[in-house]
Parts: C-alpha cells; structure tokens; sequence
C-alpha cells in the first residue's frame, strides 16, 4: 500500500528527478537539525549538512548527475555572491589597513601547501593527479579540483595517448579530513592559547575604533575674536580638514538654522559639529569652547529625518550635483553604508540603498524625500533583476579561459571566484547600469545560508557515493596521512605566525584559516563556536585571492609534474 512511499523516501541505484530532490531535502533537513543540537559549546551550524550528505551518500542516495552539478555550483554561486555583497564596501579599503597582511598570510599558506604536494610527489611515488586530489580535499577547495579535471580533459584532448587517475578520488578521502582539520585546529588553538571570545571581541572593537574613527558630534560656543565676522567657508576653507556645521543658533536667541557657506559668525554664536572627534576638538580649540547649550538641540523648527536613497535616477550622483542646501535648504550630515557611517562630502557618489541623515524644513524633507525615493517597501522588496543580473556576470567572468605563454590549456577562475571578484566590484561601485549592490541584511543571510546548504548536500551525497570502496582499494589510511601533512603543517605554521608574530586578533586569524582553506563549513562553525561575524569579515578579505591562487597552483601542479 505503501510502495509509493518507499520509493519515494529510500534510496534507489538509478534516481528519478523526484528522488534526487528528496535526497537534497533529507541531507539539508537532517543537517539543519543535527547543527543546531549543541556538544556542549559546540554547534556545527549549517556545515553539519555536509556530514548528513555523507551518510546518506554511503547509504546509497543518489543524485542524478545532471542535478548534482548544477545544485553544487548554483549554491557555490549564491554563497559567494551574498558575501561577496556583504563584504565589498570594506575589502578594497582593508588594503589599507589589515587586508594586505591577511593576504598575504592567507597565500603563503596556499603556496606552502603546493610545495608540500610536490615534496609528497618526489617522497611517495603517486601519480601529480592523485596528490592534487589530495590537496584539494585536504584544503577542502571544489574550484582548485575542477581546474585540475579541466587541466586534464584538456591535456587529454591535445594527447590521446596520455592516461591519468581521477583526482576525484583522493579528494572524496581527504575533504572530511579538510573539514575536521581546520574545525579541530580552531578548537584546539582556542583551548591552547586560552582565548576569551568576548575579550578578543573587546579588542577587536578597540582597534576598530582607533582605525576607523567613527563620526560624532559636538556643540561649540564661538569665543574667539579673530573668527567674529569671519564666512563659514573662509573658517572651513582655513581649517583645511573635512567637518560639517549642521546648525547655528545666534547667542540671545531660540531660531536654530542650517547655516549657509557665506554665513558670518558672530560673538556667542552656537555651533553643531559633525566629523571625527579629533578633527572636532581641534576646530573647537581654535573657534572657542564647548558648550552646553540645548535650545540648539531642538527639532521645533529644525527636523532630523533618515532618507534612503531608492530613486534610479539619483543612484550615482554626487551630494555637490544634486546641490541639496542651496535648492532646498536641507543638510546632510551623515550617510549610512552597508553598516559604514561616512562624512558627506560634496564628491560623495550616491549608491542604491544609502541612508542620508538630513536636517531642515518638513516641507524641505518632504521635498528631497520625493526627489530621493526614500521607499523602504521597494528596499525590502528583492529585485531580481539585479541579482540575477550580477550573477550573470559572475558566471561569465568565471568561465573566461585565461591564456598563459608557455602553458598548453588556458585557466579559468569558475563559479567561486567569478562571482565573489564580480560582487565586489558591484558593493565597492555601487553597481553597473541596472545592477546594483543594495539588498537587504536578511536577504542576503538567506541567499549565503541557502547558497552553502546546497553545495553542501551536493558534494557530501556525491563523496559518500562509495567512499568506503575508494578508501580501501586506494589505501585510503596512508593517504588520509599524506592529507594530514598538507591540512594541518600550513595552519599550525599560520596560527603561530599569525598570532604571535603579526598579532592578529583570533577571531579575524579564524576567518583568514577558513578563507585560507576556502571552507565554508569552517566558516559556518566558527561564526556559531565563537558566537562572531568577525571571521566573515576575513574570510570574504582572503577568499579572492586565495582562490585564485588555489586554482593556478592546482592547474600549474597537473602541467608541470605530469
């Protein structure tokens, strides 16, 4: 009576469409479970779909081939895109900063593990094709393999004559100790070296706070003589630093306005600043002290409203074109971006899906409020066009073959590399034509958590499929050993090097081990072990790069050694 159903739910040899689809429900919905039951701190979040993937692979669930690959790469395609837009506004500036010290951190941990394949491949005797497959699992890194089985189908067509082993086989055998091996080292590093998740975020924010100063602002009584009588912009102009004068009440009196440029200050006069606090306090030092005034503080006259840019039409103007003071006597004074607070000067490009933080008039924001969109119903709803239009892209720049003198097949980034490169530029610039970066906080959440579920059902379901035949005939023990020796030198090398010689914050070192690697399950563990963001922030800083290196290392390894 049942025989429907058991066809349906228990595995079959040759899958249907329906079958496959139930396969990926089950490994997804028993993974979301299983990750969510705590051991004790530990949760493995979504990455615990992987390991339900497995089981169910070795039990004998089958996805139809066809199905399979694109379910890896659409999902692959969706993760790297949603962090890519995440990430984007902070990644090009973190080069600045922190980001060409994690990089390069994060590459020559890549390149040290390539140089231990090639040792491995002098030391062993085993086919370049095999050891790539073992690094690849062992670094857990999809796109290097699929440059490798490329390299191949590629030199195969230009040499019949030429055989070679599926590296396929030794990654199915290493990637669960990839995996473990970068989950257990976080959790060892962080016993070992005694790490206090919530001091290392402490610090985190401190050196946030001294690296990128945030906004504030202050009131300034105007006592100095030699500034009475003096325009605005001749005391701007003279300061030379970037600060904005949002009101001015006149000593005596209760009017607050927006001042003008061309606006001469008077003895006692109140001003409201916004800037860096140090830029601030020193423009206060020279125009006269602080002051306690709060008639200046008052929205009787003067309004203060959050305005989100969603007009097409304004999407990449500068502040200085639209000319919002003189047109409308309205002041911006802050604008909000992807979580970053920004001084609005005058050659600020306006993207989709700003905050501008304005004071006037209510006719006056009423006014700008028209011209701006300022629709939070269209923020929230998605817009497929621009998404489907960035992934598009992303795809495209993925699949271009990258020809290099000397080398006999042309490389290609593929679908993690394309679309995280092509998401970046859109969150750095706003977008292009039609495409824009703007979508909201939980869509994104969606699109990475869906995105990743996917891969994850995918590949683990494909890499149980007869792991335990490939693990003895292949001797799986000594190269689960060979595994090892690439997993855990390179990132026992980059915890201490990382931690106690550039000093980095342990929560940013786990995003740079799980870019490094480019393994999303670490990731994914790691933001529910350590109860943090922060190791996104690194992971999405280091993943570009190490991607593409993971991918010419692998391809390069295949070339040179076969």
């Amino acid at each position: 009576m049942f025989d429907w159903l058991k066809l349906l739910l228990l595995p079959g040899e040759i899958p249907t469409v329906t079958q496959s689809i139930v396969a990926i429900m089950l490994a997804i919905g028993t993974g979301v479970f299983f990750g969510r039951l705590k051991m004790g701190k530990i949760t493995f979040g979504v990455s615990a779909v992987m390991f339900t993937g497995l089981i169910l692979g070795h039990f004998g669930y089958r996805i139809q081939p066809g199905i399979l690959d694109f379910i890896r790469d659409f999902g692959l395609i969706l993760f790297v895109y949603g962090i890519g837009l995440q990430v984007g506004p902070s990644f090009f500036s973190s080069f600045k900063n922190e980001g060409l010290k994690f990089n390069i951190l994060a590459v020559s941990t890549v390149l040290l593990g390539g140089v231990i394949t090639v040792g491995l491949f002098y030391f062993t005797g085993l086919k370049i094709e095999d050891l790539v497959g073992i690094m690849s699992g062992s670094v857990t890194n999809t796109p290097g393999l699929g440059a490798a089985k490329n390299t191949i189908e590629e030199i195969t067509n230009s040499f019949p004559d030429k055989k070679f082993n599926d590296p396929t086989i030794g990654y199915a055998i290493t990637y669960p100790l990839g995996v473990f091996g970068i989950i257990a080292t976080i959790i060892i590093s962080k016993l070992l070296l005694k790490i206090d998740p919530d001091e290392e975020m402490k610090k985190f924010r401190m050196s946030k706070i001294n690296r990128e100063l945030p906004l504030v602002h202050k009131k300034v009584r105007v006592t100095n003589p030699d500034y009475f009588g003096k325009t605005l912009h001749q005391i701007l102009k003279g300061f030379g630093r970037d600060i904005v004068i949002s009101r001015l009440k006149h000593s005596g009196t209760v009017a607050v306005k927006s001042p003008m440029l061309d606006t001469e200050l008077q003895d006692r006069d109140v001003l409201m600043l916004v800037g860096l606090e140090k830029d601030l306090d020193d423009f206060m030092a020279l125009v006269g002290r602080p002051s306690s005034d709060l008639f200046i503080e008052s929205d009787k006259l003067m309004l203060k409203k959050n305005i989100y840019v969603t007009n097409a039409k304004i999407i990449h103007k500068k502040l200085s074109e639209l000319d919002l003071y003189n047109t409308f006597d309205l002041k911006v004074t802050r604008v909000f971006r992807a979580g970053r607070e920004i001084l609005p000067r005058p050659s600020l490009e306006l993207f989709y899906g700003d905050k501008l933080r304005v004071i006037g008039s209510e006719e006056a924001i009423q006014e700008v409020e028209t011209l701006i969109g300022n629709s939070e119903k269209k923020l929230l709803e998605p817009d497929f066009l621009s998404l489907f239009g960035g992934l598009l892209l992303g795809v495209i720049l993925g699949s271009i073959p990258i020809v290099i003198p000397s080398l006999p097949v042309p490389i290609k980034l593929g679908f993690a590399a394309g679309p995280l490169i092509v998401a970046l530029l859109i969150s750095r610039y706003g977008g292009i034509s039609f495409i824009h970066s703007y979508i909201n906080t939980g869509a994104t959440h969606f699109m990475k958590d869906f995105g990743i579920c996917l891969f994850f059902a995918a590949v683990g379901i494909h890499a149980g499929d007869g792991f335990y035949d490939n693990f003895i005939q292949y001797n799986g023990w000594l190269w689960l050993l060979y595994g090892c020796a690439i997993t855990f030198i390179p990132l026992i090398l980059m915890v201490i090097i990382g931690r106690f010689i550039m000093k980095i914050n342990f929560l940013q070192l786990v995003g740079i081990m799980s870019g490094s690697y480019t393994d999303p399950a670490a990731l994914s563990f790691s933001t529910n072990y350590l109860d943090s963001d922060i190791p996104i922030q690194t992971y999405a800083q280091v993943y570009p790069l190490v991607t593409i290196f993971r991918i010419f290392v692998a391809s390069l390894l295949i070339l040179f050694f076969s």
